[in-house]
């Protein structure tokens, strides 16, 4: 079992910046595959990012292209979502996931989860 525990959601304004953290109850950590997704109310869970194993392969959603990074530290077993230049369309509640080596582009690819962290971006 793998515990997921975010940080770093909260309130800032168009154009600003926020990092998320993701912390993994696992001294495997660095055998999962790691993905950040998001919801907003009515719709479904939303890829935002994902990062393989080795950190070597990432995946970005179009919508954050060039924005978002994705990033992990195997040593301290955190993977993190630097997101710049903010928009009112990414506010959201912010998932972590987690899957043993492979991960995916769907939630459904993924077997463990945290309990999210709200981001909200004002205008």
């Amino acid at each position: 079992q793998v515990q997921l525990v975010e940080s770093g959601g909260g309130l800032v304004q168009a154009g600003g910046s926020l990092r998320l953290s993701c912390a993994a109850s696992t001294r495997t950590f660095s055998s999962y595959a790691m993905a950040w997704f998001r919801q907003t109310p009515g719709k479904e869970r939303e890829l935002v990012a994902t990062i393989g194993w080795s950190g070597k392969s990432t995946y970005y959603a179009d919508s954050v292209k060039g924005r978002f990074t994705i990033s992990r530290d195997n040593a301290k077993n955190t993977v993190y979502l630097q997101m710049n230049s903010l928009q009112p369309d990414d506010t959201a509640v912010y998932y972590c996931a987690a899957d043993y080596r492979y991960g995916g582009w769907n939630a459904d690819d993924y077997d463990y989860w945290g309990q999210g962290t709200q981001v909200t971006v004002s205008s």
